[in-house]
């Protein structure tokens, strides 16, 4: 069997740019109306919804490749490189080294690709790590880089990516391709084309000693924000990460050949259900705003808790519902308390009951907007 990189076409790739058409057209209207929405946010929630937006990517991105991070530190260190009012903890090095990549993708998305830039960005991630030959730098190891699973003794070989020796010239390659098909670049390709072809490429290459994966992902981030002409804060890695079992296998089965269009449509797909989980966020928050300032000065203590524990889970709500039993838990009330603060939020018509008695649950009194899976079918419709 052969991998993509040994074929004679490599890397010249090809798709069916017919089948992508209406997936190109949709991701360019859902971000002409991602921006118009997030213009009737007020600044604060301009703020709350980049700083959300921009650690959830980076706790994502991280969660896929196993590594689970804590939210409040990434937060924290995301805030402070935006000069914001911090709580001072402690960062440990991989909240830092993640967070600082992906608030360097949002700020300089516009900016050509480089070695230097992909080689900061490795160094950010691999912050702390002594167990490394390469870091900020190209990988230089005569071993194989593989991609595996199963056991020492019978292992399972996803893929391979070209030896060491090719690297710098392959990256040469990729590097020179994706700044000239940017937008004003002299083969400017489509957006969802362009940063499904990059994620693809780069990491059948596998360039670096560790952090190919969340490297990859920023790199297509960075496509799509150029396209856009702005950051776009699309969810990415976190439907990756909903998807992931599906993303890998996808990826396993690009790896063997150069005719990407059944990448390119799963791609798509996953990129335009990031961009309604964002926009949904949006349209979330303001929603909030709304529901808090009709709420202002009419809530006890326990009831604001539990209702800003819930806002937390974000548009797709409180996973079953709250029950009694998590009031309690959340706030501290008995239940004779519980059953009376719950009773007046329906009444306030801040939550809407479901079911009776031990089978009662709460929900916000706002519209919750679970986001489907985006399929592209053989004739290019959107299902």
């Amino acid at each position: 069997m052969k991998w993509n990189w040994q074929r004679s076409d490599w890397p010249h790739f090809s798709w069916d740019a017919n089948r992508l058409r209406k997936a190109e057209a949709q991701f360019l209207i859902g971000s002409g109306a991602f921006a118009g929405t997030v213009r009737h946010l007020g600044a604060e929630d301009q703020e709350q919804l980049t700083i959300e937006a921009i650690s959830s990517e980076a706790i994502t991105t991280s969660e896929i490749e196993g590594e689970i991070l804590d939210r409040a530190s990434v937060q924290a260190s995301i805030r402070k490189q935006f000069g914001l009012v911090t709580d001072h903890r402690r960062v440990k090095p991989a909240e830092q080294g993640i967070a600082e990549m992906m608030v360097s993708l949002y700020r300089n998305f516009s900016e050509s690709l480089s070695d230097e830039m992909l080689f900061a960005w490795q160094r950010m991630l691999t912050n702390g790590r002594r167990d490394l030959t390469n870091i900020g730098s190209y990988r230089t190891g005569a071993d194989p880089m593989q991609v595996v699973s199963g056991s020492l003794g019978s292992p399972n070989v996803h893929f391979e990516a070209p030896p060491s020796v090719r690297v710098r010239s392959e990256m040469a390659r990729f590097v020179e391709w994706f700044n000239r098909t940017g937008p004003n670049g002299r083969d400017a390709l489509p957006a969802l084309t362009r940063a499904g072809t990059a994620h693809l490429w780069f990491e059948s290459v596998h360039p670096f000693e560790d952090g190919n994966g969340r490297i990859g992902r920023a790199i297509s981030d960075k496509a799509l924000a150029q396209s856009a002409g702005q950051p776009t804060l699309t969810a990415l890695a976190a439907t990756i990460l909903i998807r992931r079992k599906a993303y890998y296998a996808a990826l396993e089965a690009a790896n063997k050949d150069n005719d990407l269009t059944p990448w390119l449509c799963w791609f798509a797909g996953i990129a335009i259900e990031a961009q309604k989980r964002t926009a949904a966020q949006v349209e979330f928050l303001l929603d909030k705003t709304r529901l808090l300032d009709r709420l202002r000065d009419s809530l006890n203590t326990r009831q604001e808790k539990a209702i800003l524990r819930i806002l937390r889970e974000g548009p797709e709500g409180f996973r079953g519902g709250l029950s009694a039993g998590n009031y309690m838990t959340i706030t501290g009330a008995s239940p004779a308390t519980a059953t009376r603060d719950l009773a007046a939020l329906v009444e306030k018509q801040a939550f809407l009951r479901i079911g009776e008695r031990r089978h009662a649950r709460y929900e916000l009194a706002i519209g919750l907007r679970p986001i489907q899976p985006v399929q592209i079918d053989k004739d290019g419709n959107l299902n």
